[in-house]
């Protein structure tokens, strides 16, 4: 196993904030690619950033919110007609995903689900701290706490001896630093400065727990406006769009 890499093709929240795409993590290593989460905007932030949507082998998913989730329709679209994709696409998530996924296919572009795709679309049910194997990836979900309609999870996806962890949307949960533990790199969402309405983390918070987390590197991301405004005097790294690592 050589080096992976990480791409940050989105590093923003539901609502625009500092101007960022919806999250969107590019990991690719050898001949494998793959996005963890693609939000809404994904699939701009992909071709802005010269990623080749036909790349990707495997979308894996954290929890079924349009900022996570939304640009599958926008994805599975541009394979169908633009890129005239052949080679199989998996999407793995939370229970109910397919379910979903067809509902907003419907939503944005009725009539779509029964034209005939010219390449086979798979999606796997992720079970909570159950490890599948997708292609070369070993994914293994842990149950967080944000409400989507569906378990949410964080990903850790580990691809030989190297690991990624993401924690998707949560409060804090003593499943992050299971989670997180021996990861090379975990990518933590952190919305808020000082604790804020819940269901998503905090940088005191966060800060409070940073010894339990294990991992070898931590940075944050889906950062609301005071936390952008913040993230240069933190002790702390933050991620941006574009923003790429190598481990």
């Amino acid at each position: 196993m050589g080096e992976i890499n990480v791409r940050f093709l989105g590093s923003g929240d539901a609502f625009g904030s500092g101007g960022r795409f919806q999250t969107c993590i590019y990991v690719w290593f050898d001949t494998t690619h793959l996005l963890i989460d693609c939000g809404a905007s994904s699939l701009i932030a992909m071709k802005r950033s010269g990623v080749d949507p036909s790349l990707i082998d495997t979308i894996l998913l954290t929890h079924l919110h349009g900022d996570h989730f939304g640009g599958l329709p926008f994805f599975i679209l541009d394979a169908q007609f633009v890129s005239h994709r052949r080679k199989p696409l998996v999407v793995a998530g939370p229970p109910g995903l397919e379910t979903r996924i067809n509902e907003a296919m419907e939503v944005l572009y009725p009539g779509t689900l029964q034209l005939r795709r010219e390449f086979a679309l798979e999606f796997v049910e992720l079970e909570e701290e159950t490890a599948a194997k997708i292609d070369r990836l070993t994914v293994t979900p842990y149950r967080v706490v944000h409400p989507s309609g569906a378990p949410s999870y964080a990903l850790r996806v580990a691809c030989g001896e190297k690991a990624v962890t993401y924690s998707g949307d949560t409060e804090w949960t003593d499943n992050l630093p299971r989670a997180a533990c021996g990861a090379d790199l975990f990518i933590c969402e952190c919305y808020f400065l000082e604790k804020g309405e819940g269901y998503h983390l905090d940088y005191r918070t966060l800060m409070d727990h940073r010894t339990e987390l294990g991992c070898r590197r931590l940075v944050l991301t889906h950062m609301g406006e005071e936390m952008l405004s913040q993230i240069q005097n933190l002790n702390v790294e933050g991620a941006e769009d574009g923003k790429s690592f190598t481990l």
